[in-house]
């Protein structure tokens, strides 16, 4: 069959097959019924419907019933229906109604804001679109092959396409021709140094480690740094190394979120069902009443739960998240990542890309002895220059660009080019012959590249060889990459210059070049210091590398650990090890992964930012999976946050920055989050246990089950407004935890303090109804109480919140819904409302003795946050001092 016409009759090989049984490119070729002049228009269309479009199986689109029934799974909500459920079955409709229309409202928020996720970032995967340079000839046997742009998506095995700098990799294809090609593999192997590419006819396992190290198969995620070349596409979508390398890759387990949601959950869940049977068991035992008082059970019940718990979390998360996207562009796919980027106090990131550009640049100059040499740095910009001029290269490699960008142009156009033999990935050098102004008859034979292929063309005693390969190996540890330059005269020739003529040189010295750290990325490390925020580096570079990029951001290097140590190590001693460690080096994916794990095992919350397909494992295994906008798709599919705004173009970098501001966006968020659950909860079971007690004494209900809700509804509106408040600025100073054993422990000791003030003012209403003069009225305890319940929730609010804190700018959200609400308490039951709820006017002499119980309620609250306040201080010097 005549290559190109139609379908592959055999089993496509395998891009990674390697060793000596591996197939030769001609093979290939007609495994994939192709050929050197690629596919008939018909035979691509064939391929086309037979393969499937190029592109790695999509995350399907979550169907709007299934966000809801997600939403519905939520603890805090289950909470909630089942309160539903109960008040409906005991005929408490107007408790049933409020419930369900909150659960609706806060799944509806939950629902919109991934709703509004998913477009944004379905509007990303529209940017990165590309084409792809392919030959295709018409459906005539003889027709010739034309070049054309087809979207990659087209692509089928067996076509042939161009490749060069600057261009993606399309598929996984096999070489057939190359001239200086330098392919950048981080996104799937995480080195930041481009490597070389070559056509091999019969490959073997010698070439490299695994598949990415064959050189003559080049990898879907991908990019060309320079040179050009021709292959035949092997495998397309799902087939690919891409896309089976990252197949079931796991999703992690319960994030930060999750945990402290069940955790606080479980707390609510045992005092709801705990409190009914108390209730009823009181009531019957003291004074025999039964099931009559379910009801007011029931109110109670739903009295304790804070209501607004998913509206005010949902709320919180999708305002800040909506802000972080008209402001700063970061996009948030799952609300909740956004609560543990508030939580984060570890964010683990890779160098190449974060932390330094995807460049080098030029650090110094050495002669043999190791001093500084300009005359060094000349030569080796002489060589980059007509390199790069005399070979026709399109664009110079990285590495000359950072010598062209450190010399002097007019210096380099000095000499008067002869010819040039380009860099290979065989002699690991590049020759630029010139003649030197005023020195006729000779040329200068100029050559640069890898030490040690200098070094062995150079006229060298065995000891002085040795000596500079150790000084090399001195500056290669601390993180620097070396290009040794070297230079020899030869008489003037007509006769073309060859590899050969490269010997018996004059070693001049090296050139070190060090990675360029981003603009933003020293200022961005020390933000997150100050937030608390401990940024270890994982990467698969040197060692050397990373520390030296650590040392030049001003981010001190605890400790280093190399991938081979690693593994060395149980899951617990790489937990211990990793609080000591900054710089983990030499890393996979896999010990990426499992670095993330350790650390969230030892009880921190996590953070991944990662762009390539290598980082997925990573990213999933963290509790807050980061990316920047121009990540691999799969990686940007992975992930909860999207770094989406505008990265810096003219250097490629990212901007770290957008990280600090989407970790302030979170602690605002769960600060407020931590701050209504406090206060809810402390002040509804100080209300509760109160009621409990008046309930054991009283021969009559203390409050009306309808006079319970009316107060849920006035609470529960008035707390809306910590969605809307900013929190003091040192809670964005420190990660933003909700740590459950904690927030019980200050739900009982403020909510038993909230519940000597109900006491209190319970003694005093029973002091005016069964005192000299009273008149034994049970509207007046209900009007009492309410209006005290009212009051005292108020004075928590402020207190607990803002405190002398929110006077700075005038009332605060949270400040002016305080004042709503303690008015609600004094006026509702002299309204024309009061009586149909079972209230009535108070003495004035009430709203006396009633200041007085608020008042030293007030100094005590006062007193216990001073209290509570100094206490943590203490414990953080001790944790800062323990580090």
């Amino acid at each position: 069959m005549a290559a190109g016409s139609g379908t592959p009759t055999a089993a496509t090989p395998s891009p990674g097959s390697g060793g000596s049984a591996a197939p030769t490119a001609l093979q290939v070729l007609r495994a994939l019924d192709s050929g050197p002049r690629g596919l008939t228009e018909q035979a691509a269309e064939e391929r086309l419907a037979r393969f499937g479009e190029n592109v790695l199986p999509a995350q399907r689109a979550t169907p709007w019933p299934r966000r809801l029934l997600r939403g519905l799974r939520d603890p805090f909500t289950a909470v909630l229906l089942v309160l539903g459920l109960v008040s409906a079955a005991v005929a408490s409709w107007a408790t049933a109604t409020v419930i369900t229309f909150l659960v609706v409202v806060s799944c509806g928020l939950r629902i919109s804001g991934e709703l509004r996720a998913d477009r944004s970032m379905a509007h990303l995967r529209e940017l990165v679109a590309t084409t792809a340079s392919v030959l295709r000839r018409a459906d005539s046997r003889d027709a010739a092959p034309v070049v054309c742009e087809i979207p990659v998506d087209q692509l089928v095995p067996g076509d042939v396409i161009s490749l060069g700098p600057g261009d993606l990799v399309p598929a996984d294809v096999r070489l057939l021709r190359a001239s200086g090609l330098r392919v950048y593999q981080a996104a799937l192997t995480g080195e930041s140094q481009p490597v070389d590419k070559y056509p091999v006819d019969v490959p073997d396992a010698r070439y490299g480690r695994g598949v990415f190290g064959q050189p003559h198969l080049c990898f879907q995620g991908s990019s060309v740094a320079s040179g050009s070349g021709t292959a035949v596409v092997e495998a397309t979508g799902a087939q690919t190394e891409f896309a089976r390398t990252h197949t079931g890759v796991q999703r992690r387990g319960p994030s930060a979120f999750d945990r402290s949601v069940h955790g606080v959950s479980w707390i609510l869940v045992r005092f709801t069902l705990l409190t009914p049977p108390l209730v009823l068991m009181a009531n019957a035992a003291v004074d025999g009443r039964g099931l009559e008082t379910l009801p007011f059970a029931v109110a109670v019940a739903v009295a304790l739960t804070p209501e607004m718990l998913p509206v005010v979390v949902t709320t919180c998360l999708a305002r800040g998240a909506a802000l972080l996207a008209r402001t700063h562009g970061v996009i948030v796919k799952r609300l909740p990542a956004l609560h543990d980027l508030g939580a984060m106090d570890v964010l683990c990131l890779d160098k190449t890309g974060t932390l330094t550009e995807d460049r080098p640049v030029v650090h110094r100059a050495l002669d043999a002895d190791g001093q500084n040499d300009a005359e060094v740095l000349r030569w080796a910009g002489v060589n980059a220059w007509w390199t790069l001029q005399l070979a026709d290269l399109p664009v110079p490699d990285m590495l000359d660009e950072a010598l062209l960008d450190a010399v002097d142009e007019a210096e380099a156009m000095a000499y008067e080019p002869v010819a040039a033999l380009p860099f290979d990935p065989v002699r690991r050098l590049a020759t630029a012959v010139v003649s030197t102004p005023g020195r006729l008859g000779t040329h200068t034979l100029i050559v640069k590249g890898a030490v040690e292929a200098v070094l062995e063309r150079c006229a060298l005693g065995e000891e002085e060889r040795a000596r500079l390969h150790s000084l090399a190996d001195r500056r290669a540890t601390d993180g620097l990459r070396l290009l040794a330059v070297a230079t020899a005269d030869r008489a003037a020739r007509h006769r073309a210059y060859t590899h050969a003529d490269e010997h018996d040189l004059t070693f001049r010295g090296f050139v070190t070049l060090r990675d360029e750290v981003t603009d933003t990325a020293a200022a961005a490390l020390r933000d997150l210091a100050d937030r608390g925020v401990n940024v270890k580096i994982l990467t698969g570079d040197h060692p050397g590398t990373a520390t030296r990029a650590c040392h030049d951001l001003g981010l001190a290097v605890d400790g280093v650990l190399t991938a081979d140590r690693v593994d060395l190590l149980t899951d617990a001693e790489l937990a211990a090890a990793a609080r000591r460690t900054t710089v983990f080096a030499r890393c996979s994916p896999d010990h990426k992964a499992r670095i993330v794990t350790a650390l969230r095992a030892d009880g921190h919350t996590a953070g991944f930012l990662g762009d390539g397909a290598n980082d997925l494992p990573a990213l999933r295994a963290a509790d807050i999976g980061i990316c920047p906008r121009d990540a691999v798709a799969v990686t940007r599919d992975g992930a909860d946050v999207v770094l989406a705004g505008q990265q810096k173009q003219d250097k490629g970098g990212k901007d770290l920055t957008a990280i600090g501001r989407a970790v302030t966006a979170g602690r605002h968020a769960g600060g407020n989050i931590t701050a209504y659950l406090r206060i809810a909860l402390s002040s509804n079971l100080g209300n509760v246990i109160a009621m409990l007690a008046a309930g054991v004494l009283l021969p009559f209900l203390p409050m009306l089950p309808a006079q319970v809700l009316v107060q849920n509804l006035c609470f529960d509106a008035a707390q809306l407004a910590f969605a809307y408040d900013r929190p003091h600025p040192a809670a964005l100073r420190r990660p933003a935890v909700l740590r459950p054993r904690g927030l019980l422990r200050f739900i009982t000791g403020f909510g038993a303090l909230n519940a000597l003030a109900d006491l209190a003012t319970f003694a005093l209403l029973a002091l005016a109804m069964y005192g000299p003069g009273s008149d034994n009225d049970e509207a007046i305890f209900h009007s009492g109480w309410f209006t005290e319940n009212l009051l005292t929730q108020a004075l928590v609010m402020v207190l607990l919140h803002t405190g002398r804190r929110g006077a700075r700018g005038g009332l605060s959200p949270v400040g002016w819904a305080a004042a709503a609400l303690a008015a609600l308490g004094v006026l509702l039951p002299p309204s024309p409302l009061g009586p149909p709820l079972g209230m009535t006017a108070l003495p004035l002499a009430y709203y006396a003795q009633l200041a007085a119980v608020l008042t030293l309620y007030a100094a005590a609250l006062a007193m216990a946050m001073r209290r509570r306040e100094r206490r943590h201080a203490e414990r953080r010097v001790v944790m800062e001092s323990s580090r």
